[in-house]
C-alpha cells in the first residue's frame, strides 16, 4: 500500500499561510549584512536592541522547550492582526521577537504536519517484505555522505522494489556515491548523470581501485570456501537466503553480503556489496563430506563465472568524455555538434554489458532534455537526485512528471541561492523555465525570494542550535570594509569579490589591505591608522551583526519550507501522481539539507 498522503488542500493552505507570514518577514532576509552599515539595517529593520533580541531567541531555541500548541491554530491564519503583532503597520519594522520566534518555528515542516514520516514510508512500501542487510558505507565515505547514502539507498531501493522497476537514473550523481552504492548493496542498474568530466574521471579512478580490491577479495573468497568445504558435517547450519535484489535472476539469485564479519575492505572510496559468496551463505547440511565436496566445487565454478563478470563494474569505455557544461542551460548547442555527442554516447552505452550494473555518464540536464538521448535502453525506471543544485532539483520533478517511463522520484535539493526565479528579473527572457516557483498559486502571486534570502534557506538553523558558531566577527570586518570602499574609493557595486580573505589574514589591517588588492583598488594611500579608525568607530556594533543574523537563522528553515511546499503542491497538481509527499530522510545536523521531495505515479502512467 501507498503511505496515507497529505490532503492537497493541507498542503495548500500550509503554503498560503507561510507566505502571507513570509511576506511580511522577507526584508530581513532580502538585506544583504555586506551592507549593514552602509544601509544602516538594525535601525531600518528592527526595533529591539540586540541584546533583546538575543535574549528572546535563546528563550525560543528548537532545543528548548515545546511551543505553546494554543497559539499554533492563530498562527496558520496568519491574519494581518497577527502580523501587526509582529510587524510594526508604518515603519514595517520587527516589533515582537518572541512571537516571532514562534511563528518561525511553527513553520517549520514538522509542526505544519504537511510531512510524511521516513518509517512510514518504509513500513507501507514494503509490507510482509523483509530488510536487506548488507554493508555500510561508513568505512568508505566520510560520516556525512555515508549518513546521506545509507538512509537513502534504502528508501529508492524499497521504492524500486514497489513500483517493479530495477532501473535507475541519478541526476547530478557527482562522484557516484550514490550510484554505486545502489548497483552494489541493491543490484539495481544505474545510470549516473554529471555535466562535470572531471566527476566522471574521478568515476573512473574509483573503478580501476574498485576492480582491483574485488581480485584481491575474490582470491580470499576462493580461500575462505576451501576451508569451508573441509569443516566436519555436523558444524552449526549458516542461516541462509538472506533476500537481495537482483539484477539478474540466473546470476545473481539468492545472494549475500560478502562475509562482512571477517573480511572488511578499507578503502579510500566507496567499495559497494557484491554479494557472490552463495556458498558461504548455502545451508550446511548433514550430508557425507564427498557430496560436500563436490558441491562446493560446483559454487566455486559458479562463483568465478559470477565474480568476473562483477569486475566490469564501471566500465572504463561506459562514458563519452564530453560535457555539455560547456553550453548555457538556456542556450541549444550546435546541430552538428548534439548529433556527434548523442552518436558517440549511444555507442559508448551500447556497448556496455549487461552486467556492468553502474554506468556514469557525462551530460547537462535541463528541463527539455530527453533522457533516451542519453540512455538507449532506457526502460521503466526512478528518478533520483542527493543534493542536486539549483534548478536541476526543479527539472527533475519537471522531468519525472513528463516522461511517461519514469514511475518514481526521490530528490533531495541544496543550493537554492542558485535557483532561477520567474519574478526576479522581469527583463530576462519570459520563456525560459525557471527554478522558482514551480506551482500555479505561487505564480499566481508573482512570488519571489531573491537571491539573499535563498543564500539565507542555506542556512542551518540546527547547527546553531547544537553550539555551531555564526562567523560573526568576517561578517562585521566585510561590513566595516564596506563602509571604507564606499567613502574613501566612491565603489557601491563591483564585480569582483573578497573570497575567503578573513582566513588568510592576521589583523582588520590586513584583511583590508588583501581585500583592497582583490577588488583591484590601490590602498597606497590609505594609513593603517585611517583604517583602524574604522574599526574603532564600528567595533561596538558587532553585536548587531550576530543578533541580525540570529533572526536570519531562524527564518532560514521557513524560506526552504517555501521551496518544499512549491515543489509539493506542483506534484499535486499533475493528474498523473498516485503519491507525493515531503519525507525528513537525514539528521538535520549532520546533513541540514535532510527533506526529500517524492512521488510515485499512478499504475496506468
Amino acid at each position: 500500500a501507498l503511505p496515507v498522503p497529505v490532503p492537497d488542500a493541507a498542503a495548500g493552505r500550509a503554503l498560503q499561510s507561510l507566505a502571507r507570514f513570509l511576506g511580511r518577514a522577507l526584508p530581513l532576509c532580502r538585506a544583504h549584512t555586506v551592507e549593514f552599515f552602509t544601509r544602516g539595517l538594525w535601525e531600518r529593520l528592527v526595533a529591539p536592541s540586540p541584546a533583546t533580541v538575543m535574549q528572546a531567541l535563546r528563550a525560543d531555541a528548537p532545543d528548548g522547550a515545546a511551543a505553546p500548541c494554543a497559539l499554533f491554530p492563530f498562527l496558520l491564519c496568519a491574519d494581518d492582526d497577527m502580523l501587526s503583532s509582529v510587524f510594526c503597520e508604518n515603519s514595517e519594522k520587527l516589533i515582537d521577537i518572541h512571537l516571532f520566534a514562534l511563528a518561525a518555528k511553527y513553520y517549520s515542516l514538522s509542526n505544519l504536519g504537511v510531512s510524511t514520516p521516513l518509517e512510514d514510508v518504509l513500513e507501507a512500501l514494503k509490507g510482509n517484505n523483509q530488510e536487506a542487510t548488507g554493508i555500510k558505507p561508513d568505512e568508505f565515505m566520510n560520516s556525512k555522505k555515508s549518513h546521506e547514502v545509507q538512509v537513502m539507498s534504502e528508501l529508492v531501493d524499497t521504492i524500486a522494489n514497489y513500483c517493479g522497476i530495477k532501473q535507475v537514473i541519478d541526476i547530478g550523481s557527482g562522484k557516484g556515491y550514490l550510484s554505486s552504492f545502489l548497483s552494489m548493496q541493491y543490484h539495481l542498474k544505474v545510470y549516473g548523470i554529471d555535466s562535470s568530466n572531471s566527476n566522471t574521471s574521478g568515476a573512473h579512478e574509483r573503478n580501476r581501485k574498485l576492480k582491483k580490491h574485488w581480485r584481491a577479495y575474490q582470491s580470499r573468497g576462493r580461500a575462505n570456501l576451501k576451508s569451508q568445504s573441509s569443516e566436519k558435517a555436523n558444524d552449526r547450519p549458516v542461516e541462509s537466503e538472506i533476500k537481495c535484489k537482483t539484477i539478474n535472476e540466473e546470476c545473481l539469485n539468492n545472494t549475500n553480503s560478502i562475509q562482512r564479519s571477517q573480511d572488511q575492505v578499507i578503502m579510500q572510496d566507496l567499495v559497494p556489496s557484491c554479494e557472490f559468496t552463495e556458498m558461504a551463505t548455502s545451508e550446511t547440511r548433514t550430508e557425507a563430506e564427498a557430496d560436500l565436496v563436490a558441491q562446493t566445487q560446483s559454487h566455486v565454478s559458479k562463483l568465478s563465472e559470477e565474480v568476473l563478470a562483477m569486475l566490469n563494474v564501471l566500465p572504463a569505455d561506459a562514458v563519452e568524455v564530453f560535457s555539455s557544461s560547456h553550453c548555457n542551460l538556456g542556450e541549444l548547442c550546435e546541430e552538428e555538434k548534439v548529433k556527434r555527442k548523442m552518436t558517440s554516447l549511444k555507442t559508448k552505452t551500447r556497448k556496455s554489458s549487461e552486467s556492468n550494473l553502474y554506468i556514469p555518464l557525462t551530460s547537462c540536464i535541463t528541463a527539455e532534455t530527453e533522457l533516451s538521448d542519453i540512455i538507449t535502453d532506457l526502460e521503466d525506471c526512478m528518478i533520483v537526485g542527493l543534493h542536486t543544485c539549483g534548478d536541476l532539483a526543479a527539472n527533475t520533478l519537471r522531468i519525472f512528471t513528463a516522461k511517461p517511463e519514469i514511475k518514481a522520484v526521490c530528490s533531495v535539493g541544496c543550493c537554492y541561492h542558485l535557483l532561477s526565479e520567474e519574478f526576479e528579473n522581469q527583463e530576462e527572457c519570459c520563456n525560459k523555465v525557471w527554478g522558482f516557483p514551480m506551482c500555479q498559486y505561487l505564480k499566481d502571486k508573482g512570488w519571489c525570494c531573491g537571491r539573499n534570502a535563498r543564500m539565507s534557506a542555506c542556512l542551518a538553523l540546527e547547527r546553531v542550535a547544537v553550539g555551531q558558531m555564526l562567523p560573526t566577527e568576517s561578517l562585521f570586518y566585510r561590513a566595516v570594509l564596506q563602509v571604507i570602499i564606499e567613502e574613501i574609493y566612491g565603489v557601491t557595486k563591483s564585480d569582483r569579490h573578497v573570497g575567503k580573505t578573513f582566513s588568510k589574514s592576521s589583523s582588520f589591517i590586513d584583511y583590508v589591505r588583501r581585500s583592497l588588492k582583490k577588488l583591484e583598488l590601490n590602498d597606497s594611500k590609505l594609513p593603517d591608522s585611517c583604517i583602524m579608525d574604522y574599526y574603532e568607530k564600528y567595533k561596538h556594533r558587532m553585536n548587531e551583526i550576530e543578533a541580525f543574523n540570529m533572526l536570519k537563522v531562524v527564518l532560514a528553515p521557513c524560506i526552504e519550507v517555501l521551496i518544499l511546499l512549491d515543489r509539493l503542491c506542483y506534484l499535486k497538481e499533475q493528474e498523473n501522481i498516485a503519491w507525493s509527499g515531503l519525507v525528513k530522510l537525514f539528521d538535520p545536523v549532520k546533513s541540514p539539507r535532510c527533506y526529500a521531495v517524492i512521488a510515485l505515479k499512478k499504475q496506468s502512467c
